[in-house]
């Protein structure tokens, strides 16, 4: 890929409709049409899944059996007896993609049904190596995949380990915008040691979401979970330097996109003034595009 080329799929993107994109398959939209169907077609899976569990949750504290029947329909949905349903066993077969993924994947969607938020940071990060680092290892697997007598190969270093950095950073910038959002569809993702620690409850969440007016207390529940993004933007940095880098440009150049579309966020988060409302850590679809054409720009290929 050129870069004259990489600059052309960005002006056949409709950006009145970006904003409602996944940045995921924003990136994705660089690699060949072979990939980036195999791509959305596991990503379409788990986002069913995902947004299945939100919609459910988003109506109120779930039910015993509403919680049995929402655990049937993820497993009906992904697995069949026990596996990979067949129409994604052909793309996971084609693109020797693990199955690893799509059990983490699930565990954690089952862990979100049963259970209203995370008691420590460290049961977040355990919910986030299926929420997040499993879409987000499927697309590392897929970009770093080389094609050897029309037989793909498998990337020989650990993927998940790879995707791990990048996927945690850009989920805590996701609970960061999206505070807003998730506050007023009765679902929280700040771990209840740091809700304790800085005197906060779910409640005076959905109170500051609703009036936005920050407390000095929800400032410095903030200020962790920034720290902590930053942390890890850092050592996604560092994969990109040492591992992703080495892939064929077009993919090298997707996670590229995708990194400085989170980092556009993650900059907008202003943790001593900001009121982190939905409008405020939001750009508009004309600085998605700056910022796109911006990293296409700055990119060798």
């Amino acid at each position: 890929m050129e870069k004259e080329s990489a600059i052309s799929i960005v002006e056949k993107i409709d950006f009145n409709s970006i904003l409602e994109n996944p940045i995921l398959d924003i990136g994705a939209r660089f690699w060949d049409k072979e990939r980036y169907s195999a791509f959305a077609s596991c990503y379409k899976a788990m986002r069913v899944v995902d947004d299945l569990v939100d919609n459910k949750k988003s109506e109120g504290e779930l039910t015993l059996v509403e919680k049995e029947k929402l655990v049937s329909q993820i497993n009906s949905t992904i697995f069949s007896s026990g596996k990979v349903k067949d129409n994604l066993l052909e793309t996971i077969s084609k693109f020797k993609i693990s199955t690893v993924p799509w059990e983490r994947f699930a565990k954690s969607m089952i862990y979100d049904i049963n259970n209203a938020g995370f008691k420590s940071i460290q049961s977040f990060l355990d919910y986030a190596e299926g929420a997040a680092i499993a879409p987000a290892s499927i697309m590392i697997h897929l970009s770093a995949l080389k094609k050897e007598e029309n037989e793909f190969v498998a990337p020989e270093f650990d993927v998940i380990a790879a995707a791990r950095p990048m996927a945690i950073f850009a989920y805590l910038v996701h609970i960061i915008r999206d505070f807003q959002k998730d506050a007023n569809d009765n679902l929280n993702y700040f771990a209840d040691e740091l809700l304790l620690e800085n005197n906060l409850t779910v409640q005076k969440l959905k109170e500051i979401s609703d009036s936005k007016k920050v407390s000095a207390d929800f400032r410095n529940l903030i200020k962790k979970y920034y720290s902590l993004a930053d942390e890890y933007r850092v050592k996604a940095q560092s994969i990109f330097d040492s591992t992703f880098s080495t892939f064929e440009p077009r993919y090298y150049l997707g996670l590229k996109v995708i990194f400085s579309l989170y980092l556009q966020v993650f900059e907008r988060i202003d943790v001593t003034h900001g009121n982190f409302t939905t409008e405020e850590l939001n750009p508009t679809a004309l600085e998605v595009k700056a910022r796109i054409t911006r990293t296409i720009t700055d990119f060798e290929f």
